[in-house]
């Protein structure tokens, strides 16, 4: 029906012809069947070459320096280096606890500050409302700081002597 009718157009020939070249590749196209690519075991090629690739890396360079370097152990060779200044005490000296606690009250406090970035990220939204509360939380979070600071050196654990 639509075949008659169309041959009443002047290209009505060019539009017979492709309109029955689209139906036999729309019927090739559902005919065909899929090929695959391989078995489900190729999709973690990449993840396996990388895993080779993390082992190799570290472990080459401890290997041919095993080989590679000369084996002259010396006295002087199997003392302590301390940037090129003779060593004055043992190589165990004790620290003192004072020591442990600053080292502690910085990683606490640094790690506490590096939630500081994801806060002025979110503070730069357009939504106002989420802003105002998270620069109440902020604030909130600031003050809680300072009075670990406060405490901190009240107790004296910021002092080396």
């Amino acid at each position: 029906m639509i075949w008659s009718a169309l041959t009443i157009f002047p290209f009505s020939n060019l539009l017979l012809l492709f309109l029955q070249t689209r139906k036999m590749l729309l019927q090739e196209v559902t005919t065909t069947t899929v090929h695959t690519v391989g078995s489900p075991i190729t999709a973690y090629w990449p993840v396996m070459v990388f895993f080779v690739v993390a082992v190799i890396f570290p472990v080459l360079p401890i290997v041919l320096g095993r080989f590679l370097r000369p084996i002259k152990y010396e006295k002087s060779k199997m003392r302590p280096y301390e940037c090129g200044i003779d060593p004055t005490t043992e190589a165990h000296e004790r620290f003192t606890v004072r020591y442990y606690i600053v080292a502690m009250l910085f990683l606490i406090f640094d790690v506490e500050t590096i939630f500081l970035l994801p806060w002025a990220i979110i503070f730069m939204g357009n939504d106002f409302s989420f802003t105002k509360f998270a620069l109440v939380e902020m604030f909130v979070f600031i003050a809680i700081l300072i009075v670990g600071y406060y405490y901190a050196w009240r107790k004296g654990a910021l002092e080396w002597a």
